[in-house]
């Protein structure tokens, strides 16, 4: 995942509801495929953190030896000013990004 977009902004920002249902001809829909694309996103950035972070991880249990490490604070403070992945998620869903199909009404 490119994590440096500026397209997507860091805020809500107001969307027409109308803009939502036209690929899909459902707003319902087209939310559940926002939501799915918004967890994948979020599953892909929380591993990723994880990987990055398990690099400073001691093995140490004992509470009097934590300290501040200055790499991971920048680390930690850059994956909290990235967008929510709801955002990313419903800006590729306007702009055509996302590939969804709804089986049941291929079956019809």
């Amino acid at each position: 995942m490119n994590t440096n977009k500026p397209a997507v902004p860091n805020t809500t920002v107001t969307r027409n509801v109308h803009d939502l249902d036209k690929t899909t001809d459902n707003l319902y829909e087209s939310l559940v495929v926002i939501a799915k694309r918004a967890n994948q996103i979020s599953n892909n950035v929380k591993e990723e953190l994880h990987g990055k972070l398990a690099e400073f991880a001691s093995s140490n249990d004992n509470l009097e030896e934590i300290f501040e490490n200055r790499e991971q604070i920048e680390i930690s403070k850059h994956y909290e000013r990235m967008p929510k992945p709801v955002l990313v998620a419903m800006d590729e869903f306007l702009n055509g990004k996302v590939y969804h199909r709804n089986p049941a009404k291929e079956q019809k």
